[in-house]
């Protein structure tokens, strides 16, 4: 972060310095934890539902924080006292966004049903070879997340990509005043949250709150093939460049071919040049996040070129995304268990069935947030993974029955081919016992349902590579 006296942390935020250090200057980070914590750094005490960050200041203030941004007074640290320190959060890292804009940082944000993450790696890396670059860990993609990032940026940083969720309508037109981006991408509009949205049309409405956003000279880059991503170009002031895989795409994938990895080649399309991208990413839905990147990287001033050996370059970064694994015995893990909607569990099944080895096993949890409609795209889900060739279809979880019962309507054998368990120990079990060298694994459910574990275990059982 870029360094801030407590006066003019306490001005931007609207908070009351309080205690001991006054005159004092945020040298280091801004984080949540008091176990990260530094010298120089500011911790801010959020009260969660399991545990309160007030409780930790004085291990704050030993680990050498300057202050906190707090809801109370404290003895031990000097404290910017609010109302809400995560509201304050957002003003903070909202006053230290204009302050890098004015200096010429560019912002790209980044949302989508799916995929937001791994574009947004994919992206981060393009841009590091082009000037220092910020790009969020993982999915720190909300109210806490996003302004963490912005945080993180200083006079140094020529580009800020954002990752922006939506829990609901609103939301990230919220996160675009805290971090005003000069390019949006959207990726696509799927059945993430459904079940909080109600529609696709609802969930297109919010996703669309990116590009409204943006302003007259920025860009909105659109993913063509989809046609509610398509229909916001008619909500932006901002011009619209297409990616995809159709010939009206301004940036676009032709001759795309799959190693026996299942990392996919092509050839890059744009500004009337041609170029060469083979991907390290496990999946063909990866050629549509690389497009998106593209697109941003284009949009900031990238030459074609340096976007395809960038994009070539580009590795995985977040935990639980196609994370390939393999063990001594032979057998691969594909470890995809960060989150889950019907349009990423058929990715992923389509990134199994590219995968060579001798069997494909789809190992699958539920899919949460559906709404009314999960029990019939659990059902479809198991049909889906029959559809595509997998071999042993596992569902794992109460929840996830109807993924083995649409299975065995699909024709594979219950209890042969298509297996239901109770719980990740009963799949370990199972997969214990059935697993032989050139097998591949896929496990993927929705974050909520911890199969990330499974994946680990099955890892630890054969010997971690």
């Amino acid at each position: 972060m870029i360094e801030l006296s407590l006066a003019e942390i306490s001005a931007l935020v609207g908070g009351e310095l309080t205690g001991a250090g006054g005159h004092g200057r945020v040298t280091g980070s801004v984080t949540l934890d008091s176990r990260t914590v530094g010298a120089g750094d500011l911790f801010v005490a959020v009260p969660g539902e399991r545990v309160d960050g007030h409780d930790f200041v004085d291990a704050a203030a030993a680990s050498g924080a300057v202050a906190a941004l707090t809801r109370r007074p404290h003895d031990s640290l000097a404290c910017v006292v609010v109302p809400d320190p995560v509201a304050a959060l957002g003003r903070l890292a909202a006053g230290v966004h204009e302050r890098l804009s004015a200096r010429g940082m560019a912002t790209l944000g980044i949302t989508g049903s799916s995929g937001k993450t791994s574009t947004k790696d994919l992206l981060g890396q393009v841009l590091a070879t082009a000037g220092p670059t910020v790009s969020p860990p993982g999915s720190y993609n909300n109210d806490i997340g996003l302004p963490l990032t912005v945080l993180g940026a200083d006079e140094r940083t020529r580009f800020l990509v954002l990752e922006m969720g939506s829990r609901g309508p609103g939301h990230i037109a919220r996160l675009c005043r805290v971090a005003p981006p000069q390019v949006g991408v959207v990726l696509n509009v799927g059945s993430a949250h459904l079940g909080e949205f109600g529609s696709p049309e609802g969930i297109a409405a919010a996703k669309g709150e990116l590009v409204e956003a943006l302003p007259e000279h920025g860009t909105a880059v659109l993913t063509h093939d989809d046609p509610r991503v398509r229909g916001m170009a008619a909500r932006t002031r901002a011009r619209v460049l297409a990616v995809g895989r159709g010939h009206d795409a301004d940036v676009r994938a032709t001759d795309v071919v799959l190693d026996p990895s299942g990392r996919a080649r092509f050839t890059l399309l744009a500004a009337d040049e041609a170029h060469a991208v083979d991907l390290r990413v496990v999946g063909e839905h990866q050629v549509a996040n690389a497009l998106s990147a593209a697109g941003a990287a284009l949009a900031i001033g990238m030459t074609p070129v340096a976007v395809a050996e960038a994009l070539s370059a580009a590795e995985s970064r977040s935990r639980w995304r196609m994370e390939v694994g393999r063990r001594p015995d032979g057998v691969t893990v594909v470890n995809d268990a960060y989150n889950a909607n019907p349009e990423s569990m058929r990715a992923a099944l389509a990134a199994l069935t590219g995968m060579a080895g001798e069997r494909r096993i789809a190992v699958l949890g539920a899919m949460a947030e559906l709404g009314e409609g999960a029990a019939a795209e659990h059902e479809r889900l198991g049909r889906d993974a029959a559809a595509a060739g997998v071999d042993l279809i596992v569902a794992v979880g109460a929840d996830a029955v109807g993924i083995a019962e649409g299975a065995t309507a699909a024709g594979r054998r219950a209890g042969k081919e298509s297996v239901h368990v109770p719980d990740r120990a009963a799949a370990r079990e199972l997969l214990a016992d059935l697993l032989r060298p050139g097998d591949v694994v896929l496990v993927k459910a929705s974050r909520s349902y911890g199969l990330e574990l499974l994946a680990a275990d099955l890892l630890t059982d054969g010997g971690a590579s």
